[in-house]
């Protein structure tokens, strides 16, 4: 039986992971800040794990307990939208402490077991951002495009090794909790010179074309495992293999 270890199955699209691999019948360890049991169904094949990807003796305890790991996939994220000279300094280096530096120390973390087993996935969220650019999320974009970069090596000094680092880029799904774990209002990250240009966008997030589901996530994360290819990118969602078509050319 194989372990998958995710981060960021509290909710959304690292919670709906959690729950695929399960009834595929993999070893899950599925972590979280504060872990609440009652989230994913009770199972022999379920360990869960307090885990703060921003501080490395959190990441230390959680990797040990887990034992030896198969896949990480790094799905814990924090996001921020608005204007981004309205955005603080000290959030924008929160963002980059969770979706940047979180992931590439758990990269860290997990690789050298990976390396010396010669086997094992590393598959990493981002997000539609990285696909095209988009309005109001300068920082957010900012924090995936660095790990889009620092995957697509990855995967060449790994694949040395027979480990494969892949991609997974989710569009834009309505009910995900995006802008959680700030303690920024919107009405402070768009002050009212921005007020007329922001109107029309938010109105566009919430009635969206196309959409993406947690299960498209899921998939695509199941998809991108059991890949052997040199593949490295998939998009997630609707939106997103849209966007993805359209920017063929650098894929």
């Amino acid at each position: 039986m194989q372990t998958i270890l995710i981060t960021g199955t509290s909710s959304g699209y690292g919670l709906e992971t959690a729950r695929r691999f399960l009834r595929e019948g993999w070893r899950v360890v599925a972590t979280m800040r504060r872990p609440d049991p009652s989230l994913l169904p009770a199972s022999p094949d379920l360990r869960l794990l307090p885990l703060d990807v921003t501080r490395e003796e959190s990441i230390a305890a959680a990797v040990e307990a887990a034992g030896p790991i198969d896949v990480l996939v790094n799905n814990a994220g924090i996001g921020v939208v608005g204007a981004f000279e309205a955005t603080p300094m000290a959030h924008v280096r929160k963002v980059f402490e969770t979706n940047t530096f979180g992931v590439m120390a758990m990269c860290r973390a997990v690789i050298p077991g990976m390396r010396e087993r010669r086997s094992g996935v590393v598959v990493n969220v981002t997000s539609s951002v990285t696909l095209t650019s988009m309005p109001l999320a300068a920082a957010y974009t900012a924090s995936k495009q660095a790990i889009e970069g620092f995957t697509g090596s990855l995967a060449h000094e790994l694949g040395h090794f027979g480990v494969r680092a892949k991609l997974v880029e989710p569009g834009y799904a309505p009910t995900t909790r995006f802008a959680h774990n700030t303690e920024l209002r919107i009405e402070d990250l768009v002050p009212p010179p921005y007020a007329d240009y922001a109107a029309p966008i938010f109105a566009a997030f919430a009635a969206p074309a196309l959409t993406t589901k947690e299960t498209d996530v899921a998939e695509a994360v199941w998809t991108a495992v059991h890949d052997g290819s040199d593949r490295l990118r998939f998009p997630a969602g609707a939106d997103a293999v849209a966007l993805a078509a359209g920017s063929a050319d650098r894929r």
